[in-house]
């Protein structure tokens, strides 16, 4: 039965074999060109996070008790 895609079986190149060492030495390089945040970046980044979470928290309170007095409405229909 002919396949249009590639064949599974097909045989894939020779991956390069690097030392620990290499490798370690491979990462270090690589560490190096991160830029990191400034720590004025990183504080009002933070500061961020906690004003998003807590109107996300009131937010959520607020649509939790909007149907919890629906459900109590509801409910009181079936008594």
């Amino acid at each position: 039965m002919p396949r249009d895609g590639p064949d599974i079986l097909e045989a894939r190149p020779p991956v390069a074999k690097t030392s620990p060492v290499e490798f370690v030495k491979q990462v270090q390089t690589e560490t190096k060109k991160i830029v990191w945040p400034t720590r004025r970046e990183t504080i009002m980044t933070g500061v961020m996070v906690i004003i998003m979470t807590t109107l996300l928290g009131v937010f959520f309170m607020g649509v939790d008790s909007l149907f919890d007095v629906l459900v109590r409405f509801l409910l009181s229909l079936a008594k």
